[in-house]
């Protein structure tokens, strides 16, 4: 009698806890799904904070470029070869600003249209077998 009612019990016992992993699992797979797509968009949300970061440096650079070249044009205001020489330099850092950002910006969005492989959550365990 006494070894009935241990196995009984024993049986019992893991039947419930199987039960209750069975039923917890779900919500396992849910969390890891969710934990993951906050990683990605907090990822996105890094990548776009440095891209305007690096944006704005730019123009800093830009706006010290432009200081530097009004500068260098005041001594040389009755020479107008130099002038000329000095608007085309100008122009040509200008193109070089522009497209680096332009770059900058296209890298982003490239970045952002690739597809995101988030893994699947392990298949739930039936109680059919």
């Amino acid at each position: 009698m006494t070894i009935t009612r241990v196995v009984t019990h024993f049986s019992v016992t893991h039947a419930l806890l199987f039960a209750g992993i069975a039923t917890l699992l779900p919500l396992g797979a849910a969390c890891a799904q969710s934990t993951q797509a906050r990683a990605a968009q907090f990822q996105q949300t890094v990548q776009q904070q440095q891209t305007r970061d690096q944006l704005q440096k730019s123009q800093q650079q830009q706006q010290l470029h432009q200081n530097v070249s009004d500068n260098a044009k005041l001594p040389l205001a009755n020479n107008a070869q130099a002038q000329q020489q000095i608007q085309q330099a100008d122009r040509a850092q200008q193109d070089r600003d522009r497209a680096t950002r332009q770059d900058l910006l296209n890298r982003q969005q490239n970045a952002a249209d690739l597809p995101r492989v988030v893994p699947q959550g392990q298949p739930v365990p039936t109680s059919g077998g």
